[in-house]
């Protein structure tokens, strides 16, 4: 996508789950210092999709330590938990769409139990392929299906993923870096593609296969909740969000998600209604992306919001400022005040702002690791 383009707006994404820690700090900062970087705007919006992950008046701790720390946001926040409606309309939208694949989408029974038996997480971030064993039943036994539907049993829905899909004009693009799947997509109208190629601006070009990496994947729960990987297609198509920035953990998910993204595009493009997306002047290509390596604890674990020690509360209670707090996530990010430093020193976001570059960013690619007394070493900058 080209920034000459559009102007460029970014998003806040938190989880109402608990306090932020290092780890989500140091993203807000990145997705805030690109947008602003470059002139642009900030969304905030609060995903509170799975209201059961929900801890009450987070959103509000969220929204104090972002305007403590001094990241600003343009316009009211945008809560999920407002969206079911938007949401409906676009699961209606994509299953009726000339996807390319039939069934497009399908009921599925399967537990996680089920999937987990027969599967094995990929590397690194955990993502489980599903075998497509409700797939294989929606084409096999279709009689059985609708005996299971008639009896109202709970199920989710499951997007189909296209296999390889040979090509349909002898002047179609052999590989996987055409508009289908690199990023600009006008019209919707090429097929389906397998291989889908990701360009992230950290980790550079990685190219996944939907059918072998990503899977048949839920758009909608049993539990009859929509799924974030739907839920933030349609929140980044409806707002208009041009920079996407997060943990190295959804960098597969983005795969899934540019093939959503094509599929509403498709549907609307046929004349469905979608409720916003593409209507409301959104771009018809995806976001630029930029996946961040992760903040581990000095175990070499993965940080949670439940090991309250490292959040914000404490931080503050600490006795923290702002500025020491911002410094140490800029000194993760990359960022160095001088080019000598091999320290973090305490920097204002304004500060940190006029230092950010995605190339100190990508300059190393590993996890970052906190030592033991990091609350300290932030308190003594």
């Amino acid at each position: 996508m080209s920034s000459d383009m559009v102007d460029v707006i970014g998003r806040l994404a938190p989880t109402p789950s608990g306090r932020m820690h290092l780890g989500n700090i140091m993203a807000m900062m990145a997705a805030w210092m690109s947008a602003r970087s470059q002139g642009g705007r900030v969304l905030l919006r609060i995903e509170d999709l799975d209201r059961a992950r929900v801890v009450r008046d987070a959103d509000r701790w969220i929204m104090d330590d972002l305007e403590w720390l001094g990241i600003d946001w343009d316009a009211d926040p945008v809560y999920q938990s407002d969206r079911d409606g938007l949401y409906g309309k676009a699961l209606k939208a994509v299953e009726s769409a000339d996807s390319g694949v039939d069934p497009g989408v399908y009921p599925c029974w399967c537990s996680r139990s089920d999937i987990r038996a027969a599967s094995a997480p990929q590397e690194g971030d955990g993502f489980v392929v599903y075998p497509g064993t409700c797939r294989r039943l929606a084409m096999e036994h279709p009689d059985e299906v609708r005996a299971r539907l008639r009896t109202r049993a709970q199920h989710s829905l499951r997007l189909a993923m296209p296999g390889s899909i040979p090509r349909t004009t002898p002047d179609a693009t052999p590989d996987a870096t055409s508009d289908a799947t690199s990023g600009a997509m006008p019209g919707c109208v090429d097929p389906p593609r397998d291989v889908v190629d990701v360009h992230d601006r950290v980790f550079g070009d990685v190219r996944y296969s939907l059918s072998r990496d990503v899977g048949d994947s839920v758009i909608r729960r049993a539990d009859g909740v929509f799924s974030y990987q739907l839920a933030v297609v349609v929140d980044d198509l409806t707002m208009g969000v041009t920079d996407v920035v997060r943990g190295r953990d959804l960098l597969r998910s983005t795969a899934l998600q540019m093939e959503i993204r094509r599929r509403l595009e498709a549907a609307f493009h046929a004349g469905a209604d979608i409720g916003g997306p593409v209507t409301d002047g959104a771009p018809a290509w995806n976001p630029r992306y930029a996946h961040l390596p992760l903040v581990d604890g000095s175990g070499g674990r993965r940080l949670a919001k439940r090991e309250r020690s490292l959040d914000m509360g404490a931080l503050r209670a600490a006795g923290a400022t702002p500025d020491q707090v911002v410094g140490y996530c800029a000194w993760l990010l990359g960022i160095r005040a001088e080019e000598t430093s091999d320290r973090p020193v305490p920097l204002s976001c304004a500060q940190a702002c006029r230092l950010f570059s995605w190339k100190d960013v990508a300059a190393s690619l590993d996890d970052r690791m906190l030592p033991k007394d990091v609350v300290e070493v932030i308190r003594h900058l």
